[in-house]
């Protein structure tokens, strides 16, 4: 199985999409490797979470809507993601674990 990105990789895919060097696109079908190959071969709980955030980043609420995801919100995932520890032996966590979910204001 294909090796995990580098934290440094990660934290240059959310600087790529925050300064517009990276596309949504480019940014999801990245992280889709890893995210769709079954097991995650990630000892680093932060870096299969950040795979999540960034494979779906394309999203939008329907055809041409805003994106789910906003620039602030990026910005902020980059800096939990800057800020998370790694595993402590529990392995990479389940698919849909992110960071934490939107604040929808209610």
């Amino acid at each position: 199985m294909r090796q995990p990105p580098t934290r440094d990789e990660i934290e240059a895919m959310f600087l790529g999409l925050l300064d517009g060097t990276v596309s949504r696109d480019e940014a999801d079908r990245w992280a889709g490797q890893w995210r769709t190959a079954g097991e995650p071969n990630a000892t680093d709980s932060a870096i299969w979470r950040a795979l999540g955030l960034l494979h779906g980043i394309d999203l939008r609420h329907g055809r041409g809507q805003p994106y789910l995801h906003d620039q602030e919100q990026i910005a902020d995932w980059l800096q939990e993601f800057r800020t998370a520890g790694t595993a402590s032996g529990g392995g990479a966590p389940a698919p849909d674990d992110h960071f934490r979910a939107p604040d929808t204001g209610g």
